[in-house]
């Protein structure tokens, strides 16, 4: 590097001279090249040598007529992977927002592991109830990468938030011996909770019209009552919700998208209940629906309708609270986090 300063200088002195002296000099100058270039085959540059040619390149509009040991090729590469470095530089990483801190990270993935089942807007929800503020999309670049499952998405038939209104449905669980068992949910859609369910492996009209009655006691009955068009709610059906006066609305034929609400809590009671058991008989069935409504759904899982609040809704406790525990619900299926009192 320090040549090459030397030799600038030298250059620069050079103009002080006359013209014959400058003439005679380049002619030495030319006749050692050509010596030195008989002796050596591929002369080494360095940076600083490389630099100076690029420089002048760009600078000197004869720089191509004074070369004999370099191609202007070589010159014009030189020129471009300054160039390059130059942008790389410009382009370095600049310090961004700090990384979230590593309890949360840890937590993330510590629900991941626990709850196979469950997205980003279900742990971000979790998240929110144990007082971490942090966003979902947070929470998705921090989640271990695997796989998504295909399942299929229900289309909401209405669009804003029915009050007084609730939805009945049947769904069949098979158990171990291939008998076949109807499930009946009554949903409120205020809060998008399970009100009351029950099992037979035989329904009837009289039968389905006594659990409206006993999912309503009282006066606690809505104003609406949506079903399909299926033969169980027949006339002794109709009598008993009539009795207690519920308008029925049912849905068109074929149309399973009008009754969405309850289609979609069925899909999850399939996807996170019954389809990862199996179902020995009536009363084995019974105490995992009851376990899943009673301590998970009801009372801990997060809704995206709901704002990420359960439907028996769910405070946000406090981060000066002690660590975070988690309760297994269904053997470890799912899980509830809370935060345990210091």
């Amino acid at each position: 590097m320090t040549q090459t300063i030397l030799n600038i200088l030298k250059a620069l002195l050079g103009y002080l001279k006359s013209h014959e002296q400058l003439v005679q000099e380049n002619l030495e100058l030319r006749q050692q090249i050509i010596v030195l270039q008989r002796s050596v085959q591929k002369p080494k540059f360095k940076n600083a040598d490389r630099i100076l040619f690029a420089w002048l390149s760009q600078n000197c509009r004869t720089w191509k007529d004074a070369l004999i040991i370099v191609k202007p090729e070589t010159v014009i590469k030189w020129h471009r992977a300054g160039f390059r470095l130059f942008w790389k530089w410009k382009s370095r990483a600049r310090r961004g927002r700090r990384r979230k801190d590593a309890v949360i990270r840890a937590l993330i993935r510590r629900m991941c592991d626990s709850n196979p089942l469950w997205s980003a807007p279900r742990i971000h929800g979790e998240l929110l109830k144990l007082g971490f503020k942090v966003s979902e999309a947070t929470v998705s670049r921090y989640m271990p990468k695997k796989p998504k499952n295909p399942s299929q998405t229900w289309r909401t038939f209405l669009a804003n938030h029915m009050h007084n209104t609730a939805s009945i449905d049947f769904f069949v669980v098979p158990t171990i011996r291939f008998k076949l068992l109807f499930v009946l949910i009554v949903l409120s859609h205020d809060r998008r909770r399970i009100v009351h369910f029950n099992i037979t492996s035989s329904p009837t009209a009289s039968w389905t019209g006594q659990q409206i009655i006993e999912a309503f006691p009282w006066d606690t009955a809505p104003k609406y009552l949506i079903r399909d068009n299926d033969s169980i709610y027949g006339t002794d059906f109709q009598r008993r919700v009539n009795s207690i006066e519920i308008k029925q609305i049912r849905t068109a034929f074929r149309s399973p998208w009008q009754n969405a609400y309850c289609e979609r809590v069925i899909g999850s009671i399939r996807r996170e209940c019954t389809d990862p058991i199996i179902v020995l008989n009536e009363v084995h069935l019974r105490n995992i629906l009851r376990e899943y409504f009673d301590r998970y759904y009801n009372v801990s899982r997060t809704h995206l309708s709901l704002g990420k609040d359960c439907p028996t809704p769910r405070p946000v406790e406090s981060l000066a609270m002690d660590k975070v525990v988690e309760i297994p619900v269904l053997n470890g299926l799912h899980h509830r986090y809370y935060r345990r009192a210091a």
